[in-house]
């Protein structure tokens, strides 16, 4: 709508990404302000509230009143800015909707069946998200192939130039990144506002390396890989955090609402689109540190399970670790936090060290 503005009225500072994306900004942060405590109020009414997993600690139990599905209005925030804002025959623009309409629906129709079943082992099982995510990430990954300019080459941080071109593999690599951060957000999300903070550096550091990419004069300085369009998705970035922000009102300690499935699994979707579309796939490690570290976390607790019968951390996620281990849950938030933004500074800094 913006673009359309400057296109009819020749209202020149609509042209620039940097404005419309602080006008998304401020849309989605608003907009999820006004709309979150309605949803509350009708999410106690109809009795949508978060099941706790039976093996939580016991601190978690209380919090079986809490409504969940906030991540439905934060991403119609996101959605509604980014309508308002964005030059929307931008096909990084489509693909990003694309992305949060599929991994939503997964979300949605996981959260929707453990509400109906009062339980958390009411959703959906782990083949039937992993098969839901294994063809949205499909969708998404042959379509950033073959319709944007987007390449198949492999860059790593602090090297100017690609490893290799890794043509058609390039999409099971991309749907790898899909599915393994979409479920490392996904496991992060257990104490309140944990993921969400998070979830805002890494898109905003992200945010950064699309608009540079996508601006011809800074790429070219920068050393980064010149991608045509690419730095539209600045808008959407920045819808995203303003709707993150307005979220983490009601989410933060001791939260009002929770975010659910539908908002972490496409967090984490639309986290590793903005990887791909950068060409900043292995960067995500430390964009995304926290979400890695969790993962990782329950990968060695199991592996260490199966193999010796013993367990690494009192409870994986690892967050649940420190729970146990006494420490209060707003100080492993913070503490969280700090060293998502420390690593999200060190991605930053890769910008110039190439």
């Amino acid at each position: 709508m913006l673009y359309t503005l400057y296109s009819i009225f020749n209202i020149h500072i609509l042209q620039y990404i940097t404005v419309r994306s602080g006008v998304s900004f401020f849309i989605a942060f608003i907009l999820t302000l006004f709309i979150m405590p309605i949803f509350i109020k009708w999410a106690i009414a109809k009795n949508a509230k978060q099941p706790i997993y039976s093996l939580a600690p016991k601190s978690h139990q209380k919090k079986s009143s809490i409504p969940t599905m906030g991540g439905v209005v934060f991403l119609f925030s996101a959605v509604v800015a980014t309508l308002i804002s964005a030059k929307l025959n931008n096909i990084y623009i489509i693909l990003g909707l694309l992305t949060i309409v599929l991994f939503g629906f997964i979300g949605m129709k996981d959260d929707l069946s453990k509400i109906i079943g009062k339980s958390n082992e009411a959703g959906l099982s782990a083949k039937q998200k992993f098969l839901l995510q294994v063809i949205a990430s499909f969708l998404v990954a042959t379509t950033i192939y073959f319709f944007t300019n987007t390449n198949s080459e492999i860059f790593v941080p602090l090297y100017k130039h690609p490893l290799f071109d890794a043509n058609l593999l390039i999409i099971p690599f991309w749907m790898l990144v899909f599915i393994a951060t979409s479920n490392a957000v996904n496991l992060t999300d257990g104490l309140d506002g944990l993921a969400t903070v998070p979830s805002a550096l890494a898109i905003g550091t992200l945010g950064i390396f699309v608009y540079v990419s996508g601006h011809a004069v800074l790429s070219k300085y920068l050393l980064l890989p010149s991608i045509g369009g690419v730095g539209e998705i600045a808008v959407m970035a920045s819808a995203m955090i303003g709707a993150l922000l307005g979220f983490l009102w009601y989410n933060c300690h001791p939260a009002e609402i929770f975010m659910g499935d539908s908002g972490s699994l496409t967090l984490g979707a639309f986290i590793s689109y903005m990887a791909i579309i950068s060409k900043n796939e292995l960067l995500l490690f430390f964009v995304g540190f926290v979400f890695a570290l969790e993962a990782v976390s329950v990968i060695l607790q199991v592996g260490s399970y199966k193999a010796r019968k013993k367990r690494i951390f009192h409870m994986a996620p690892i967050h649940h670790h420190f729970e146990i281990k006494g420490w209060a849950e707003n100080k492993i938030i913070v503490r969280f936090w700090m060293i998502a933004l420390i690593f999200n500074l060190i991605a930053l800094i890769t910008l110039k060290i190439r």
